[in-house]
């Protein structure tokens, strides 16, 4: 069995080449709480208790460095305190209302029907056409659509964007290099900059217009601070419900037997929706900077460190989910923290859901049998968990 610290939590391979599960749950049991060293070195928290506990623990874990592990690692967030993902307590409750002001009944409705509509037409192109990549054909066309529609951006400009997003926190390729990492973010930002300062001057009935030209604790954001929130809703939008629906196809091929219960009723939508995204758990960790002392389980924390929050292994405590390792459709309670908790509950929680929902209810129309045609290319990133395509057939 391997002990904790022989994995290295940096490197974009490490889940790649190793069982994840079987190493969380060996940290899980020996060491729940432990120091990763490195230069510099960060804690890492695996239980379900510790991780819920140190995400509402928003007066001693600190955003606004950053909230992904390798940015820490670098030295911090340069959009700490713009970008709502990564301010703390005031400016994140101010952000936070204007973003969900943004997030209004009226236009979350409008970009929901949308949704159905694009997906049902899109499963409806590939099923019964033979082998096809499910990732490229269907996932990347259904959360960057998405958030695109939201954000009134071009049709023409989307798909550039989906590439600078696929490089942003993860790649297809094991030894790639981290300046593409770094300039697809700066792209993004630099295209939000000139929409921003486009929509603040001519205004339209549109999210980005919204934010643009919207106050937050009493003034106007800066040109800056809109283009980075729209970055991050991209960000979050995209990658996140991309792996998530990759995953919930690859998991129903996996498991024909709750397959056909989604599609008979015995499982209801709803909590399939919740299992794919416990299952899947996109975010394999968020980190946060101690601001004071504290204890995390059994350990001292100096104000100061490094800790990351393991989803991936709260995801799957034996002492929060029953046989975390089913795949279970109509699994209920299930308390997973795919979006996080607290303060910093993913705002954009809805969509992703009704991402899902969509995806789930068009296949289930339509789709009697799903087959993995060939292995699937795993992404290579030690945040983002998934993969990057997926060879299937329809049937």
């Amino acid at each position: 069995m391997t002990t904790p610290t022989e994995l290295d939590l940096t490197r974009a391979s490490t889940f790649v080449e190793h069982d994840a599960h079987a190493f969380w749950r060996d940290v899980r049991k020996h060491r729940p709480v432990y120091w990763h060293d490195g230069d510099p070195g960060f804690w890492v928290v695996a239980r379900h208790a510790d991780v819920l506990a140190c995400y509402t623990d928003v007066r001693s874990l600190s955003s606004a460095r950053g909230t992904v592990l390798d940015v820490l690692l670098s030295g911090g967030d340069s959009a700490g305190g713009q970008m709502l993902a990564v301010t703390d307590r005031p400016r994140h409750r101010e952000l936070r209302n204007l973003m969900l002001r943004a997030f209004s009944p009226r236009v979350l409705g409008t970009v929901e029907e949308k949704v159905v509509e694009r997906t049902s037409r899109l499963i409806r192109t590939v099923t019964r056409r033979g082998r096809f990549d499910f990732a490229a054909d269907v996932a990347e066309h259904i959360p960057m659509n998405t958030i695109c529609d939201l954000l009134s951006v071009p049709e023409a400009d989307r798909e550039k964007l989906l590439r600078w997003n696929k490089l942003a926190l993860s790649s297809d390729d094991a030894e790639a290099d981290r300046l593409d990492s770094l300039e697809a973010r700066n792209e993004i930002i630099g295209y939000f900059m000139d929409v921003a300062r486009h929509r603040r001057s001519d205004p339209g009935d549109d999210m980005t217009s919204m934010i643009a030209t919207a106050e937050a604790g009493g003034r106007p954001l800066t040109l800056e601070e809109v283009a980075l929130n729209c970055y991050s809703l991209v960000l979050g939008g995209d990658e996140s419900s991309r792996v998530s629906a990759i995953c919930a196809v690859k998991a129903f091929a996996e498991h024909p037997a709750q397959w056909q219960a989604l599609r008979e009723g015995t499982a209801a939508l709803d909590t399939a929706v919740e299992e794919v995204l416990r299952w899947a758990t996109p975010a394999m960790h968020f980190a946060r900077t101690a601001t004071r002392d504290l204890r995390i389980g059994d350990r001292q924390v100096r104000a100061g460190d490094i800790v990351t929050l393991w989803n991936t292994s709260a995801n799957n405590d034996e002492e929060v989910f029953d046989r975390p390792r089913r795949f279970d459709p109509a699994r209920s309670p299930n308390k997973h923290l795919s979006f996080g908790h607290g303060p910093h509950f993913c705002v954009g929680a809805f969509l992703g859901r009704a991402e899902l929902r969509a995806l789930l209810s068009a296949l289930a129309e339509s789709v009697a049998e799903i087959e993995v045609c060939g292995e699937p290319a795993p992404i290579y990133s030690n945040f983002l968990n998934g993969h990057a395509s997926l060879p299937v057939a329809f049937h």
